[in-house]
C-alpha cells in the first residue's frame, strides 16, 4: 500500500516510523516549514521531516494547503506532489494544517487520522492536556476516517488506557506508541477489506482548545487537585508557574494534601527539604515536588531550597496580583 504521511511534531515521527518498519512504502511526505528553535533560533526541521530526510523520502512543507489562501503557490505545489504520489491512503497526525476537500479526495481510500483522544471527547488541537487537566480516569486513541470537520469523522478504531498520575510528556508517549500501533492496524484491515467506519455520536462532545502560555499561571483560589491536574497537563509546555519574591518559578511536580490549610491561598505552609514547600489552595494544600528558577534547572524541592530561601508565611502571587 502506498502512503503519504502528513505530520509534524513527535507524536506523529513515532507514527511514521511504525508504518516504515510495517513495511507501508511512503510516497510522499507533508510536514510544516521549519521553524527557529532553540538559544540561536536557528531553522530546525520538524521530527517528522528529520525521519523522513534519513529514509530518503520526497518532503513538501506547503505553508498551506488552500489553493485560494494566502500561499497559492504552496497549495498548488502540494496538490501536484500528492497527485504524483498516487497514494493508497494518506495518514495524518499533528500535521497543524487545515485539510481542504480536494486533499480529503485525491487518495483512493481517503485520509486517515490518528487523533489523540476517544472521540467525541476532546475533538482539537490540544487533547492530552485537557484530559488530565479536566481529571478524566481515561484516555485513548481514536482512528477516524476524516472529513471536513473537525474530527468529526467516523471512527475506524479506538483503544483507551488509564490516564493514572501521568503528565503530558509522559501521557504523550504511551500515547504516540499506540497511535502508531492501531494506525498500522487500521490498514491492514482497509488492505483486507474489513475496516469498518462507525459514526461518532452526537452526546458526549467536548473541545479540546489550544494551550496558551497565558494559562500557565496558577491561581491558589482553586482546589488542591485541581491545582495537580494543571501542574501536571502543563509539563512539558507551557509550564505551570507562579511568582515569588519578584521571581516567575515553574511548577513541574506536585501532588495534594488532605488537611484543611487554614490560611489564605497561595500562602507557605511549611518549606524544607524533608517536607517539600507545602501551599494553600482554597480546600486544602498543594506540595510542590519539583520545581526550576528562571535560567536554572528543574529540580527536586530539597535542592531548589538550597539555592532558595523561601520561608512559610510567603504568598504566591495569583494571577491577578
Amino acid at each position: 500500500m502506498r502512503l503519504v504521511f502528513a505530520g509534524t511534531p513527535e507524536f506523529a515521527r513515532v507514527a511514521l516510523q511504525a508504518l516504515n518498519e510495517a513495511g507501508f512504502e511512503i510516497a510522499l511526505v507533508l510536514t510544516q516549514p521549519d521553524r527557529p528553535a532553540g538559544r540561536g533560533m536557528k531553522l530546525q526541521a520538524s521530527p517528522v521531516k528529520a525521519y523522513a530526510l534519513e529514509h530518503g523520502w520526497p518532503v513538501a512543507q506547503p505553508r498551506s494547503l488552500r489553493l485560494d489562501g494566502k500561499y497559492p503557490e504552496d497549495a498548488a505545489a502540494a496538490k501536484a506532489a500528492l497527485e504524483a504520489a498516487n497514494a493508497d491512503a494518506m495518514v495524518v497526525a499533528a500535521y497543524g494544517l487545515i485539510l481542504p476537500q480536494w486533499v480529503l479526495d485525491t487518495p483512493r481510500l481517503g485520509c486517515l487520522n490518528i487523533h489523540a483522544s476517544l472521540l467525541p471527547r476532546w475533538r482539537g488541537a490540544a487533547p492530552i492536556h485537557r484530559a488530565i487537566e479536566a481529571g478524566d480516569a481515561q484516555t485513548g486513541v481514536t482512528i477516524m476516517q476524516m472529513d471536513a470537520g473537525l474530527d468529526t469523522g467516523d471512527m475506524l478504531l479506538a483503544e483507551s488506557l488509564p490516564i493514572g498520575d501521568d503528565n503530558t510528556a509522559r501521557l504523550h508517549d504511551r500515547l504516540a506508541a499506540m497511535g502508531g500501533r492501531l494506525v498500522v492496524q487500521a490498514l491492514r484491515q482497509a488492505e483486507s477489506g474489513t475496516l469498518t467506519r462507525t459514526p461518532q455520536p452526537a452526546e458526549g462532545v467536548t473541545y479540546a482548545h489550544k494551550v496558551e502560555k497565558a494559562e500557565a499561571r496558577i491561581d491558589w483560589a482553586q482546589p488542591a487537585h485541581a491545582i495537580v491536574r494543571r501542574i501536571r497537563a502543563f509539563d512539558p509546555f507551557p509550564g505551570a508557574s507562579s511568582d515569588i519574591d519578584g521571581e516567575t518559578v515553574k511548577l513541574w511536580a506536585a501532588h495534594a494534601e488532605g488537611a484543611a490549610p487554614g490560611a489564605p491561598p497561595g500562602t507557605i505552609l511549611a518549606a524544607a527539604p524533608e517536607s517539600g514547600i507545602v501551599v494553600a489552595a482554597v480546600d486544602s494544600a498543594v506540595t510542590l515536588t519539583e520545581l526550576q528558577r528562571p535560567g536554572g534547572k528543574r529540580l527536586p524541592a530539597a535542592d531548589f531550597l538550597r539555592g532558595f530561601d523561601i520561608k512559610p508565611g510567603q504568598v504566591f502571587g495569583l494571577p491577578d496580583a
